[in-house]
């Protein structure tokens, strides 16, 4: 019995993911629980696991966009201990064409006059109710064998393979761009192939060669089938991009299939010069410009689900930056002090994030607008400060939350800073790590970035920017000093944070940055 394998319920707000790698390969035998697959979402990356043990048979492709819900690989009874009888039998059944043509008129009469096997759009998806046939991959009276992927459906959110369910010769009903419901008929598979008869001239050669050497004459014969060069659906469409033939790239999948990574590194065929059309003009030509390749790469999810969100904060508040700059003196002299005894008594360094953490923490109970947000036609006040961390991650920004920030040491912040930077780096952190969140502090001095105007982290109302430390001169005390100068920007929603208020709540960070001890006495 064969068990469908589906994408899981990942959270409330993810409706699909993304297939980003097979962990298992096609006919690959799984135990139970073990990874077959890696999911990646907007927000984080999960494994896909084995309900029982058995034989992998793929059904989605790497880099397909697949609803929660759809079935991604089934499994079937069996393992490799079931492909030895298979391959055994093998042998047996190759005489089997030689049989048929030797027959009386009667049993060939017979065979001819088996039915047709009507091939239809198999069900793809829950919300899917109609795919479009892209391309067809065997052509109108070809022969198939049973299981040879035949044409190419193509879904809003996926690309799919249709296969032939039995051997024979293929006619055509569909037409390529056609829009087909779920259950319409594609083709129908007729006889047992027309082009059967045509290879057993070669029969005897392969079957002399055999008598000689057995175990040759059968590899001969596994070494080649129907899935040898055939192209996935993923890596046919990379090809296509990179004009490259199929029939020049060697599969590394199942069977001789070309895979996707087998199309990535596929190289490009070099373009050949025209040099007796235009003798005079190549070599200037060549001289004055290099190469002018382009390179397309697909969106992640995560970087589509950033790009929209971003957008949708631009459209849908009041945004607007106020600035201010600190003197960076005595954080620093505090830190050049008591940094190696710090390190020593809690084991974590001491870093300027958590001076700003703790700043922000005191300001906003001070300024409790500012860590607000607005739900419908109501504004949300917390008496806590889950500050949120801007963390630049291989696969884009992830934001992940501090919580209860307000209650905690400089110790306990930069150790929660090391935590969550080291999950993010191996995109190991999950869904409640990132949700929420009261304020968010972004810095992208560590760039080199001067000067910026943040985009509010929504549904939150204000974000701090900080930025590079630049030794300038400032007016002290009457008299031109050069300091440690870094520049900050609070972006805020104005509709519910006056100027006021954000100027006010800036302020406040100045001043207890400009002046530590004010974190400790809570002045």
């Amino acid at each position: 019995m064969s068990l469908a394998i589906k994408v899981p319920t990942v959270g409330e707000s993810i409706t699909e993911v993304t297939l980003a790698s097979w962990k298992k390969k096609d006919g690959d035998h799984v135990e139970m629980d073990e990874v077959i697959a890696e999911l990646e979402s907007d927000k984080a990356t999960f494994e896909l696991t084995a309900e029982k043990a058995g034989t992998l048979k793929i059904v989605a492709n790497e880099g397909d966009v697949l609803a929660i819900g759809a079935v991604v690989a089934n499994i079937e009874d069996g393992g490799a201990e079931a492909a030895a009888p298979a391959k055994e039998s093998a042998p047996a059944a190759q005489p089997q064409p030689e049989v048929v043509a030797n027959a009386p008129a009667p049993v060939a009469a017979a065979l001819a006059s088996s039915g047709a096997v009507e091939i239809k759009v198999p069900p793809v998806g829950e919300s899917i109710t109609e795919v479009t046939l892209s391309r067809w991959i065997k052509k109108d009276g070809e022969a198939v064998a049973m299981d040879e992927a035949i044409a190419e459906l193509e879904s809003d959110k996926a690309t799919f393979e249709l296969t032939a369910e039995k051997a024979g010769t293929l006619k055509t009903i569909a037409k390529e761009g056609d829009v087909l419901p779920i259950g319409a008929v594609v083709c129908t598979i007729e006889g047992a192939g027309a082009s059967q008869p045509a290879t057993t001239p070669v029969t005897p050669a392969v079957v002399s060669a055999a008598d000689e050497s057995p175990r040759g004459g059968a590899a001969v014969e596994s070494a080649k089938t129907y899935a040898s060069g055939t192209p996935s659906p993923a890596a046919a469409k990379i090809l296509a991009e990179k004009g490259v033939n199929a029939g020049s790239v060697s599969g590394t999948g199942v069977d001789g299939r070309i895979t996707k990574g087998d199309a990535l590194n596929a190289q490009a065929p070099a373009a050949k010069p025209a040099a007796p059309a235009q003798p005079a003009a190549a070599p200037v030509v060549a001289s004055t410009g290099g190469a002018r390749d382009e390179k397309r790469e697909k969106m992640t999810s995560l970087r589509k689900t950033v790009a929209k969100r971003l957008v949708s904060v631009k459209n849908e508040t009041a945004m607007l930056t106020t600035f201010n700059e600190v003197d960076m003196q005595p954080i620093m002299e505090l830190r050049a002090k008591y940094k190696d005894k710090f390190k020593e008594k809690h084991n974590v360094g001491l870093g300027f994030m958590s001076f700003f953490t703790k700043a922000v923490t005191e300001a906003l109970k001070d300024w409790p607008a500012v860590g607000a947000r607005i739900e419908g036609e109501e504004i949300v006040y917390s008496n806590f400060a889950d500050i949120s961390i801007a963390v630049s991650a291989p696969k884009g920004l992830v934001v992940p939350v501090i919580r209860n920030a307000d209650s905690m040491s400089l110790a306990e912040i930069e150790k929660a800073i090391v935590v969550l930077a080291g999950k993010a780096r191996e995109n190991k952190l999950t869904i409640p790590e990132m949700t929420g969140g009261t304020f968010t502090i972004t810095n992208g001095g560590v760039f080199g970035s001067m000067l910026s105007t943040p985009i509010i982290n929504a549904p939150q109302s204000a974000i701090l920017g900080m930025h590079n430390i630049i030794e300038r001169p400032v007016a002290v005390n009457g008299q031109v000093v050069i300091r440690p100068m870094m520049y900050l920007a609070l972006s805020y929603d104005h509709r519910i944070i006056d100027g006021r208020e954000s100027v006010s709540f800036l302020v406040r960070v100045k001043q207890l940055l400009e002046d530590p001890a004010r974190l400790l006495l809570g002045v």
